[in-house]
């Protein structure tokens, strides 16, 4: 099924795409590049339907159905903006399969917040040049084109007055370490803006990144070897992101186990108390929920293997230190071993003698009310004393293995 969908870019541009197939699949976004509209993805857009995909195929402002904005903003982080509220308007994570200036757009909107915003990002020809003479003759070319045009125009020419690329290569370049998601950056073998040590350096600061260069294409590797690039695409979402659903079953991987209860997303929390020595100790979890409100009850569960793990089972006080996002270097921090941890970070004894991490988002100091066996962990279920919490800060998230932060659409 293929409807027109509008969705609200920035500053409240309406911005056109085709929604296509079903929601209850995996999304897909497609960006086209300058002078372009998503027309030019209508070949890999039915591929991917046909795959099992739901994709979103949107033009950008200025661009096809979009809206040409009457103010003429063109300028990169309008678009860098656009893409993001459009993220922020999906039901689930998509892959962001994005072209040259599409590419630049999906690179800086996810710098930074990658994992919180899309699955995957597929970088197609994207431009990694600085040369003005050849940016001025591609906008040459382009606005030629829409001037000549019988009807009105598939872009604005005044993108091509108010879009300043000055400083994008740089920042391309500064925001590729952050994109801590799976990547495919494809090219064509012959193409010289796309390829070469400008784009190796690029690629080799991504986190998790493919390669490929395609034979015999030159700058337009979807338009020139599309079959090509619908097989490249495929796999590699099949890879990154499968349609199937993980299953465990008792007895099978216990790493499946995991992953599976990594979809409940969680708080951060750090459990602190006193040792007999006097000295103080704690660790990371985030295994941590109220069971009462009269009397006053949480508990944590704690890995029978944790370091700290035989003092918490004895201790009489304890505290839950409920991180917030400044955290997550604590959080790091006592979550690792051979580090003084209580000595990079800022406590201070309270009320009821147990360890109080300063700037929590909020923090239980509790006494020990039961301790109960659960398998490789043991359950310890403290009676609430005293909580302190600070209402302006925002949490530090976990969910399926990366801190995470709230997003507000």
């Amino acid at each position: 099924m293929t409807y027109v969908r509008e969705f609200k870019g920035f500053a409240g541009i309406r911005l056109e795409a085709d929604d296509i197939g079903s929601a209850d699949d995996p999304s897909i976004i497609l960006l086209h590049g300058a002078g372009q509209t998503r027309q030019v993805w209508e070949d890999v857009a039915v591929a991917l339907q046909q795959a099992g995909r739901h994709v979103i195929n949107i033009d950008l402002r200025g661009h096809g159905g979009s809206e040409w904005p009457e103010d003429g903003r063109y300028d990169f982080d309008a678009y860098v903006e656009d893409l993001r509220a459009v993220l922020a308007q999906m039901r689930t994570r998509p892959v962001v399969v994005a072209a040259t200036l599409g590419g630049w757009i999906a690179t800086i909107a996810l710098a930074e917040e990658a994992a919180t915003l899309a699955a995957g990002l597929v970088l197609v020809d994207l431009p990694m040049t600085n040369d003005p003479d050849v940016t001025r003759t591609m906008a040459e070319k382009l606005r030629n084109l829409a001037t000549t045009r019988v009807g009105k125009p598939d872009y604005d020419v005044r993108f091509f007055d108010r879009f300043d690329m000055s400083g994008v290569i740089d920042r391309i370049n500064s925001a590729a370490s952050q994109i801590n998601i799976p990547v495919l950056f494809v090219c064509g073998a012959r193409s010289n803006l796309t390829g070469g040590a400008q784009a190796a350096s690029f690629v080799n600061q991504l986190p998790d990144v493919e390669a490929i260069e395609v034979e015999d294409s030159g700058l337009l590797v979807t338009a020139e070897r599309t079959e090509n690039f619908n097989a490249l695409l495929i796999d590699f979402l099949e890879r990154k992101h499968p349609r199937f659903v993980s299953e465990f079953r008792e007895g099978s991987d216990a790493r499946t186990f995991r992953d599976a209860l990594g979809c409940f997303a969680t708080g951060v929390t750090i459990i602190t108390a006193m040792a007999p020595d006097g000295s103080p100790i704690g660790l990371t979890a985030n295994s941590f929920t109220s069971v009462s409100l009269d009397p006053p009850l949480l508990l944590v569960c704690i890995a029978n293997n944790a370091g700290s793990g035989p003092v918490l089972r004895e201790a009489e006080r304890f505290a839950v230190n409920v991180l917030q996002i400044g955290q997550q270097p604590t959080s790091n921090r006592f979550a690792g071993k051979g580090e003084d941890r209580f000595a990079a970070t800022p406590w201070e004894m309270g009320e009821f003698g147990t360890p109080v991490l300063t700037g929590s988002l909020s923090s239980f100091e509790c006494a020990r009310d039961a301790v109960h066996d659960g398998g490789d962990h043991f359950i310890l279920v403290g009676r609430v004393l005293k909580a302190m919490f600070e209402p302006r800060r925002d949490p530090l998230l976990y969910f399926r293995g990366k801190y995470r932060r709230l997003h507000f659409a």
